[in-house]
């Protein structure tokens, strides 16, 4: 059953009218029977599926970050949303040390969230 799964998975793949590069490797011999045979689901994806899932990737561990650090409310921020004042932030350091720091706000009113990253330079609040 699990080779027939796999076999379906590679003729379904190859077929796949999004994903043109994948036939057009095979066909011209840049992947082998072999290497195609051992290839996974994400490794056959066309580069349009694989974006969505590195998008969607970046947006759960984001979130992850986000619910684990439970943040410090504040009426420093204003919602560009409902307007509100009522918001939770936290910070996290997302590109190199000596970078500033990049602020996750969350709207307590309406769960819009935004992200803020600071200037070297700039100290003042929104």
């Amino acid at each position: 059953m699990k080779y027939k799964t796999r076999l379906r998975s590679r003729i379904s793949n190859l077929k796949d009218q999004k994903n043109p590069d994948l036939r057009r490797n095979v066909l011209c011999g840049n992947i082998s029977p072999d290497r195609i045979a051992s290839m996974t689901a994400e490794e056959m994806a066309s580069a349009e599926l694989k974006e969505i899932r590195k998008a969607l990737t970046k947006e759960s561990i984001r979130e992850h970050q986000l619910s684990k650090v439970g943040g410090t409310e504040t009426d420093m921020f204003v919602c560009g949303k409902c307007k509100g004042k009522n918001c939770t932030y936290t910070q996290v350091q997302t590109r190199s040390a000596d970078e500033p720091m990049t602020t996750f706000v969350l709207c307590n009113e309406c769960g819009n969230r935004w992200k803020r990253e600071q200037s070297a330079n700039s100290h003042n609040s929104e």
